[in-house]
């Protein structure tokens, strides 16, 4: 087997509308909310840089200019940064800042699906893999980045890399669930891929979390993919397809995944990551402590 072509690019679909916590998304980004102190999108693009991204992608909507911006230098904080020697705090936003030349940004005019927002980016990709990562979904991993992981996966077996991880069976018909092959490399082989199945006939309790590898030739099943649930182009379908011509794995991350796009995810994160915080955690802790003692509910 020839060795796979390095993925030098990620894709990030940022177009949505975030409904599931409006109204604060009536005017910022679902995707800027704030996890303690960084924005969601922020501990996403960390993690493909992790994982040795060069480019990075975002496909945008309307009202989504704030995110281009948030990724630009903004050389009048910089200059007041330096000029009132807050060194520290200068070096760490430089330290996050992407280089010249390594973001794009192109538009989903219309809002037809995960599928079509995939491939919108076809032209910035061109024809070589590249990851795919959902900007909803931030991670607490025990050791490694998932993604880095998965690329080290990619490294072994080539082909199609999806992330999973573990969801109660009583809640597998609420996800896309995968079926579990020999194993391969730090993955397994993919033997089948569900969207939503019915209760009881799940193949696993291994649940897609929002992390992909894919081949190039997914956009030209995307250019002529027939809508799906929701009257959207389900990037589901396409990989169903791409099935029958290559090969797809799975990685098992092990960790934490939080889903920032519900009201009770975006809450989860703060806490979650607030006590990962050395600096925070011990006053976060008596915080909550606190809380629990004296709010009730509101009747």
């Amino acid at each position: 087997m020839s060795e796979p072509k390095k993925i030098r690019k990620a894709v990030f679909p940022v177009a949505g509308f975030g409904t599931r916590v409006l109204p604060a998304t009536k005017s910022i980004p679902k995707e800027m909310l704030t996890v303690v102190d960084k924005p969601v999108i922020q501990y996403v693009v960390d993690e493909a840089r992790e994982a040795g991204i060069e480019h990075f992608i975002f496909v945008t909507g309307r009202n989504k200019a704030v995110i281009e911006d948030y990724f630009d230098v903004q050389y009048e904080l910089y200059q007041t940064l330096s000029e009132r020697g807050k060194t520290s705090l200068l070096d760490e936003l430089q330290g996050i800042q992407p280089g010249p030349g390594t973001t794009s940004f192109t538009r989903q005019q219309v809002p037809m699906g995960l599928g079509h927002a995939v491939w919108c980016a076809r032209d910035i990709v061109g024809d070589e893999p590249f990851a795919l990562l959902l900007p909803d979904m931030i991670m607490q991993p025990e050791k490694n980045g998932c993604l880095a992981d998965m690329v080290e996966l990619y490294n072994q077996s080539g082909g199609n890399i999806v992330a999973v991880q573990e969801c109660d069976p009583a809640e597998t018909h609420k996800y896309g669930i995968v079926g579990q092959g020999r194993p391969v490399g730090n993955g397994f082989e993919l033997t089948q891929m569900v969207e939503k199945p019915a209760k009881g006939t799940a193949p696993s309790n291994l649940y897609i979390n929002g992390r992909y590898i894919l081949q190039p030739e997914i956009f030209g099943i995307l250019e002529n993919q027939e809508r799906g649930a929701g009257n959207e182009i389900q990037l589901t379908d396409a990989m169903l397809k791409l099935t029958k011509e290559q090969d797809f794995f799975g990685y098992h991350f092990k960790g934490r995944t939080y889903d920032t796009g519900s009201k009770e995810g975006f809450v989860e994160a703060n806490v979650a990551f607030a006590l990962w915080r050395e600096d925070i955690r011990n006053g976060v802790i008596d915080t909550i402590g606190n809380l629990l003692k004296t709010i009730q509910p509101r009747g």
